[in-house]
């Protein structure tokens, strides 16, 4: 065997060690990013859909704090994988409508709520399995997330507690 041959395959090795290490790092860097910035996003979107929910069933306007939702959106934009980024969008998507039914008046019926808050339950459902799948495309599909939008049971409970039918405003005059 030639003398430079055990040289250079420590060579070739601390260099093949070297990639290998980075990219598991970068792998690492990675997915702790995406968890950080699901999280975030998921956090940020459970306050706006919480504070828009209310207001609809408070029948008062919203008084959404936007600043982290876009903040979690920007940083999302950095590391989420293309599903997550198109189930995020979506979830976007169904808040302005949301938002929208409050601009220049005072929602007074619960039909306009129903596929808007339909879409916001699936859309968050899209995204977490979206999300999850990023994250390890071993996990499981869910056909159920936990928090974000309520059962619609819910919302038409909160809408007419003994006020009559839900969708009506209640005449207390």
């Amino acid at each position: 065997m030639a003398p430079w041959r055990a040289p250079a395959a420590t060579v070739v090795g601390v260099i093949a060690g070297g990639v290998v290490g980075r990219r598991s790092q970068n792998r690492q860097w990675l997915q702790e990013s995406r968890t950080a910035a699901y999280e975030k996003f998921l956090q940020a979107f459970g306050a706006v859909e919480m504070e828009l929910r209310e207001a609809f069933v408070d029948r008062r306007a919203p008084a959404v704090v936007w600043g982290p939702f876009n903040a979690a959106l920007q940083s999302m934009s950095l590391v989420a994988s293309w599903d997550a980024m198109a189930a995020a969008e979506r979830i976007c998507c169904f808040v302005e409508e949301f938002t929208i039914l409050f601009h220049g008046r005072q929602p007074s019926d619960l039909e306009e709520l129903r596929p808007i808050h339909g879409g916001l339950y699936e859309a968050h459902l899209r995204f977490v399995n979206a999300a999850r799948r990023s994250l390890d495309p071993t996990q499981e599909h869910l056909v159920q997330a936990l928090g974000g939008p309520s059962a619609w049971h819910g919302v038409e409970s909160a809408w007419a507690p003994g006020d009559g039918v839900a969708g009506q405003v209640p005449d207390h005059s």
